[in-house]
């Protein structure tokens, strides 16, 4: 309960309206889609527009990105290195869990003077899978910092699922945060506990099932070996 007051007192004083991020050509373009997202739906936003609204020629902006996905996607590398930045070394002792529910609450509390944006993308996506799909790529890469951060690991076939699983509950949990108006975010909070509990749950089954290959070898290892001795004899 302690955690959960400081992080609601933290989320109140995050700003809810976007600074700019500085003055370069990329910051510009990036600002600017983002304010266009918040206005229109992803499909009507084009790099003619993009351009207007950040006062630069097309020239300046395709210095910088070859398409609108790639201005996206760069918005959320600045997210992640927000949230990366904050990470707290004191939190190293806290289980997995907790760690992780908290690097997702910052990355929500980073993503605040976007949630006009954010609703509207996720709108987007819902009718267009092209979009979906490239916003799951997207996730994928955010969460596998996410995760690290958290001090999860992401190795291996065990840390794939990890990341897909992280990018897919913390979309479910973005569905609940674009709505949430309260002031400490509890809908929100809520939904991301009930997430991180069944991934424990997941995980432990994902591990179980990583078990059985190996199982399954060493009993085919003393099948054989059985084998051999009887017919030695």
């Amino acid at each position: 309960m302690a955690k959960r007051s400081a992080r609601k007192s933290k989320t109140r004083a995050r700003a809810t309206t976007a600074a700019p991020r500085g003055t370069t050509n990329r910051d510009k373009a990036v600002d600017a889609l983002m304010a266009l997202l918040a206005e229109h739906s992803f499909d009507e936003i084009g790099l003619a527009e993009i351009a207007g609204r950040a006062g630069l020629s097309l020239s300046q902006l395709r210095a910088e990105f070859g398409s609108t996905l790639a201005i996206l996607a760069a918005h959320i590398k600045d997210i992640d290195r927000q949230v990366l930045d904050g990470t707290d070394a004191d939190t190293a002792d806290e289980p997995a869990r907790d760690r992780l529910f908290d690097v997702l609450m910052r990355r929500l509390e980073m993503l605040a003077p976007y949630k006009a944006a954010v609703r509207s993308l996720m709108r987007s996506a819902r009718r267009s899978p092209a979009l979906a799909l490239a916003l799951n790529g997207m996730a994928l890469r955010s969460q596998h910092w996410m995760l690290t951060a958290a001090g999860i690991g992401t190795q291996g076939p065990r840390g794939v699922l990890r990341v897909q699983g992280a990018a897919l509950l913390f979309g479910r949990v973005l569905s609940v945060w674009v709505d949430d108006e309260e002031p400490g975010l509890d809908r929100t909070m809520a939904a991301l506990d009930r997430g991180l509990a069944s991934a424990e749950r997941w995980s432990g089954f994902v591990d179980d099932l990583c078990c059985i290959p190996g199982v399954l070898r060493r009993g085919a290892r003393h099948r054989r070996a059985r084998d051999f001795d009887e017919a030695a004899a």
